[in-house]
This record gives structure tokens, sequence and C-alpha cells, in this order.
């Protein structure tokens, strides 16, 4: 299967570091036309164009959507990749700390998705794909504005998946799991936490931004045209079962005799 994305127009918000500057290079590889939209605009180097502007704010929003339709006439494929974290309690929780986060993670998916909604129509195509977290499926103690943000954004997707159906948009999200980043702190585990973390997953690894980003080129594909209104779950089988641990626990007692074989 050749997954030919050449020249397509790849919006990716978020991308000027971590698992969205992963995302905007591979999109680049694959011959897209990348432009990042992040806080500050990427050094000169960088294989994509970049924007300076705050998803939380209308106005700016409106004007990085308007300058890249200037400059390459349309948009086919959104990446709706940035987001904070806040941890803490719901006690612990002020109002300013509840509202960021969820005025990042789902006011900003909104915001991009209601900028370029129109412009997909009109063109009678388009991918939007929205960054969620396995948070909306499994909530952690300590992550309620995180995991609301995220399960917000899971519903979202739904409804605009169907609005935006009959002109041949497709609308889905993804759901990382445990991929190292200077967000989650998941790389300065050791010991007993690491190795009780890593038995949650089926596939007992951690995850790599190039995992997600795979998967969005294949989204974004003519290949993926009948997949919208979902939520790709992209970690490694977390809980797929109970205790996904076991499987290897009974695989590391088997492997002498599997040698003997």
């Amino acid at each position: 299967m050749h997954l030919d994305l050449t020249d397509r127009v790849v919006v990716v918000t978020g991308g000027g570091r971590g698992i969205g500057r992963v995302i905007a290079e591979t999109f680049a590889v694959e011959g897209a036309r990348v432009v990042v939209i992040d806080l500050a605009e990427a050094p000169g180097d960088a294989p994509f164009a970049s924007l300076a502007a705050d998803i939380t704010d209308t106005a700016q929003v409106r004007a990085a959507v308007a300058e890249i339709v200037r400059r390459h006439g349309r948009i086919d494929v959104l990446v709706n990749n940035a987001g904070i974290n806040v941890d803490g309690r719901v006690e612990e929780l002020d109002d300013d700390a509840w509202q960021r986060c969820l005025d990042v993670n789902t006011g900003g998916t909104f915001r991009m998705c209601r900028e370029v909604s129109p412009l997909m129509r009109a063109q009678g195509s388009g991918r939007i794909l929205n960054a969620a977290s396995f948070a909306a499926i499994i909530p952690s103690v300590g992550s309620a504005a995180y995991a609301a943000s995220k399960a917000a954004v899971v519903a979202f997707t739904r409804v605009l998946a169907s609005e935006l159906g009959p002109w041949n948009v497709t609308v889905n999200a993804y759901a990382p799991g445990m991929i190292p980043t200077a967000m989650n702190g998941f790389a300065a585990l050791e010991g007993e936490a690491r190795e009780r973390t890593l038995d949650q997953l089926s596939i007992r690894r951690w995850g790599e931004p190039d995992d997600i980003a795979r998967l969005l080129v294949f989204l974004a594909s003519d290949a993926a045209s009948y997949i919208t209104g979902t939520l790709v779950d992209t970690s490694g089988g977390k809980f797929a079962t109970q205790s996904p641990g076991r499987a290897y626990d009974a695989a590391a007692g088997d492997a002498p005799a599997r040698r003997k074989d």
C-alpha cells in the first residue's frame, strides 16, 4: 500500500517539540507541505514552516489559518496535537488550573476545528485528527482536569465527524499511551515503579513518537477514507486485560522449553 501525501497541506498544532515535532517531520518526509502552529516559531532549519499563535485565542487562530490559506490555498489535514497537563486532586485544583487545561486541550481543538471546517467543506475533502489520551479511556487519580478535557475531545470528535461526513471530511481522535515526554515523566521511572508501569502493557515497552506519527499518516491518507468518528487506542494494549504483565512472566518461564524444541 502506498500512502501518497505529496503536496497535501498539513497543519500540526504544538508541533515545535516533542511528539508534535515528530508528527510534523514525518508528514514532511511523506511529501506533505507542513505548517506548525505553536506559541513560538520553529528554528529556521526545521523541515516545515511555522507560525506563532496561541490556540486559546480566537483572533490568533483565525489569523494563523488565514495565513496558511493565503500561502497554500487550502488545508487538507489538521492535527490538533497541542495540549497541556494539570495534576492535582479535585479538592486541590483552583479555577485557573482547571480552566487552563480545558481551554488548551478542548478549547484549542474546538477553535482550530471551527476555523478549518468551512474550508474542508468547500473543498469537499479533509482529515481532522484530534489528540485525546488513554486518560480519556481510564483516568488516573489526580488527573481530573486532564482526563475531563481529553474525554471531551473524544465526544467532540464524534459529533464533528457526523457534521462533516456529507462533505467527505473524516474526523478521528487518537489516544497515545506511555510515550515518555517532558510532560509525563515516564522515562524517569526506575526499578519497581518502572516494572509496575510497563506491566500494564500488552506490548511491554515504552511507546515512541513514531508510533503515533505513522498512525496519523495512515489516517490522513486515502486508505483511511472510511474511518471516522472513532478513537484509536495507540497505547500498546494498555489494560487490554486486567494484568497483561502475567503473559510476560509466563513467556519468560516457557523460554527454556521453547529453546530446547
